[in-house]
């Protein structure tokens, strides 16, 4: 009776944990996937389009340097807001998301100076289109940025709901992802634009 009862039973291996990642995140991650995208393809228009000739070479506005500066200082208080989460520094936390915020804001201040010089030197949006597609691929960046900005105060607001804390990240998490990304992504556009100008 043993022998038949055993024989009966077989010996199922435990499903594998399959991997799994929060549906906001994920999201997020397609939406950085499709930004990546778009400027790809700005980027490749852009020399595809510089080849052909008739195109208006000129310097840079200097103050682009500066911006390039505040966006990576504002990098750096972002990951030390999230490690000061990760440590329920609540205050810590709520003075570095404002700075990172402020430090947003003075970069469109900058990129919008940045067009001012380039209207200056007679580079306008619509004319040669060396100019053209400078201010497309500033100002979309602008617009990300802008996003950025906006998620940045719904992360300071929960941080002073004492809502973000060291057992749940993933506002802080995503924030600051996105905002390291759009970090990154303007230093490729600002070294694209410097070889390519």
């Amino acid at each position: 009776m043993e022998k038949m009862i055993s024989s009966e039973f077989k010996i199922v291996e435990e499903p594998k944990q399959t991997l799994a990642m929060n549906p906001k995140k994920f999201a997020m991650w397609l939406f950085i996937g499709s930004v990546v995208m778009l400027f790809a393809s700005l980027t490749s228009a852009y020399i595809v389009r510089q080849a052909e000739g008739n195109w208006l070479y000129f310097e840079l506005p200097s103050i682009l340097t500066i911006s390039t500066i505040v966006i990576l200082l504002s990098s750096a208080t972002m990951q030390w807001a999230y490690w000061s989460a990760k440590k329920d520094s609540f205050s810590q936390l709520k003075v570095l998301v404002s700075v990172t915020a402020l430090l947003g804001v003075t970069f469109l201040v900058l990129q919008f100076l940045g067009w001012k010089d380039l209207v200056a030197n007679q580079v306008y949006l619509v004319g040669n289109p060396s100019g053209s597609f400078l201010y497309v691929i500033t100002g979309l960046h602008g617009m990300h940025i802008i996003s950025a900005i906006v998620f940045l105060l719904i992360v300071l607001v929960s941080a002073f709901r004492l809502r973000i804390h060291a057992k749940n990240l993933l506002q802080m998490e995503m924030c600051t992802t996105y905002w390291h990304f759009l970090g990154g992504l303007w230093l490729y556009l600002f070294v694209f634009l410097l070889l390519y100008r």
